[in-house]
């Protein structure tokens, strides 16, 4: 399931790319990386300052610092939304399914309401915390992903997770969000990413678990855009702009407030 950018998203996403190899750079630096001009460089960096991704300088710019939390702490925010947007989800797991799992607070929600299913589950997932509640289920084969561990976030990223990732072709995906706008969902962190972009498009159907609170957010990298196949699962109506833009791109809301 392929997200279609646009040629400036790319070209902003290969700047940020770009920043973190290197964390201080110069218009005309970036201007010879990518092949373009100075101008467009300049338009795309007052772009990404306005969007609190990057932090301008006299004549080039240096990477913004994510505001992201840490697992931890967002643990202990929006709870109660969390907890029936997981219970919502449990709703679309069939029995005898294989599903892929992502990190994140709504994610370990999900884990926790799912531990006392009765399906016959395999659930592929890079976070660690969210095999660790399921392993209390008999009915529930659990595979972890490989790579490299960040105990803040309890989640492995990297080349291995990649490959690994790239060995199945999974039905169903659940997924949280850093940020959920018009554009599509992004994430804050950018190992994290390309490990869910990359679930995302080994499934056929993927379902992003988020609150209210991430709407008309954008965080540093999107993971994907509204189309066939993505849908909301979440505690709100979105706004006009965001649930015309489901809509067109033929992804679903479901409402955890729905029975």
């Amino acid at each position: 399931m392929q997200m279609t950018l646009s040629k400036k998203e790319r070209r902003q996403d290969q700047i940020l790319e770009a920043l973190d190899r290197n964390p201080a750079m110069r218009v005309s630096e970036l201007a010879d990386t990518l092949n373009v001009s100075s101008e467009t460089i300049r338009r795309d960096l007052t772009h990404l300052d306005a969007t609190g991704r990057i932090n301008r300088t006299y004549g080039g710019a240096v990477r913004g610092q994510v505001s992201e939390p840490h697992l931890a702490e967002r643990l202990s925010h929006h709870i109660a939304a969390r907890q029936a947007i997981a219970r919502k989800a449990i709703d679309l797991v069939q029995d005898a399914e294989t599903i892929f799992v992502g990190g994140g607070a709504t994610t370990l929600h999900f884990a926790r309401a799912l531990r006392s299913t009765t399906r016959r589950l395999t659930v592929l997932t890079p976070a660690h915390r969210v095999a660790s509640e399921l392993s209390e289920n008999a009915n529930i084969q659990i595979m972890c992903l490989p790579g490299l561990f960040d105990g803040k976030e309890g989640l492995v990223t990297g080349p291995e997770t990649l490959a690994a990732i790239q060995r199945f072709h999974i039905p169903i995906a659940f997924m949280g969000a850093s940020g959920v706008d018009s554009g599509g969902v992004s994430e804050a962190m950018l190992g994290p990413s390309e490990v869910y972009r990359a679930m995302i498009e080994c499934s056929q159907t993927v379902y992003i678990l988020a609150d209210q609170s991430k709407f008309d957010c954008r965080s540093l990298k999107y993971i994907t855009g509204w189309t066939e196949g993505i849908h909301l699962v979440t505690d709100a109506n979105p706004g006009a702009d965001l649930l015309n833009k489901l809509k067109t791109g033929g992804a679903k809301v479901h409402l955890s407030g729905d029975v």
